[in-house]
């Protein structure tokens, strides 16, 4: 018997081969005692026979929870955070699972927690918690032990499984790229401290400096807002010293690039800038912004297959995937502009002195 050539076998399929129910077959996939050890052997042959993979929402369903996955995510309009959720939601409904979205307006212990629990009032497959800030870490000690839990931009060092942006070899990217233009050394324009996605761009952006013999200069502190990237620009913009700039995302480089312009510095044949993100009018600055794109819908797919994973096997070790950027080359990097030398004063004519 061979179902495979139409469509992928069901569980009513396995049951027919093997001459059992369906319940049967559903005992056998959760390893209940009350099977006998040959009906086992022959659900598991039917299983191995047909190529059957377990619907993993249906086993869900046998563990007592829904096809609903709970999101905890913070209240923002941030390009980053609000890509991954809908990349999820994408993602999850591609496998048959709804989401159910806990939105919380601070990433602390007492929001995190108030939308755990409501998210388990409604019986949910398994969590997904958000947590890209230092705010999150308390709150993630208090996830219950029993429901499947995945962070996505959270702390590497907890214990949970972890899906993440590698944010450093998105940075060593950005600078790389400059350096390869020719510029001596690359100034940075930071995140938020607290976020893990700024740590992780700061020291990817001195490790390619160092690594290069680069001089490293001091950071500009920032927010995740073209408003701060305009308040860099401005000062950036009086140091004739600066050719290149990475900016934390690409609303600052908007904020930089207007605050460039403001100065006369023109982009790039003075100043070479290099973004993080890839939001989608990046390619409609001007100029066309050169910038990292992290793989959204990849990090939202790895945390659902880390996700189903737990729900098929709840003694699965805790993951940590990290998914590497890449670089969107446009036209906002160039080699330095070659400054005129100006020219040496010309020393008097020396006469001969008459005897």
């Amino acid at each position: 018997m061979d179902v495979r050539g139409a469509r992928s076998p069901a569980m009513t399929d396995v049951a027919k081969l093997a001459g059992v129910s369906h319940q049967t077959v559903s005992r056998v996939l959760n390893d209940h005692p009350n099977v006998r050890e040959q009906t086992r052997l022959r659900v598991r042959a039917a299983i191995a026979e047909l190529g059957y993979r377990p619907n993993r929402a249906a086993r869900a369903l046998v563990t007592g929870r829904s096809q609903l996955i709970g999101v905890v995510a913070q209240n923002s309009t941030l390009y980053g955070p609000a890509s991954l959720l809908a990349a999820f939601e994408q993602a999850a409904a591609e496998a048959g699972f709804a989401v159910s979205v806990g939105s919380v307006g601070r990433l602390d212990r007492e929001s995190i927690a108030g939308a755990v629990e409501r998210h388990l009032d409604q019986r949910v497959a398994g969590l997904v918690v958000i947590a890209p800030v230092a705010s999150a870490d308390d709150a993630l000690e208090d996830m219950p032990a029993d429901v499947p839990l995945v962070t996505i931009d959270g702390n590497p060092l907890r214990p949970h499984s972890l899906v993440t942006v590698d944010q450093a070899a998105g940075a060593r990217l950005a600078v790389e790229c400059l350096l390869a233009a020719g510029h001596r050394t690359v100034w940075h324009v930071s995140g938020p401290p607290d976020w893990y996605d700024a740590a992780g761009r700061i020291e990817g952006w001195r490790a390619a400096l160092e690594a290069a013999g680069a001089e490293v200069p001091p950071t500009v502190a920032g927010e995740w807002s073209a408003a701060s990237g305009y308040d860099a620009g401005r000062m950036l913009a009086r140091m004739p010293e600066v050719t290149a700039v990475f900016t934390a995302n690409d609303h600052q480089a908007l904020g930089l690039l207007r605050a460039l312009s403001e100065h006369g510095r023109r982009v790039p044949h003075d100043v070479s800038v290099v973004g993080f993100d890839d939001v989608p009018e990046a390619a409609y600055f001007i100029p066309p912004l050169t910038t990292v794109r992290p793989a959204f819908a990849e990090v939202a797919q790895a945390g659902l297959d880390s996700l189903l994973t737990q729900l098929a096997d709840p003694d699965a070790p805790p993951e940590r995937i990290v998914i590497a950027p890449s670089l969107v080359e446009r036209s906002s990097v160039a080699p330095p502009a070659v400054r005129p030398v100006a020219p040496r004063p010309r020393e008097p004519e020396r006469r001969p002195v008459e005897q």
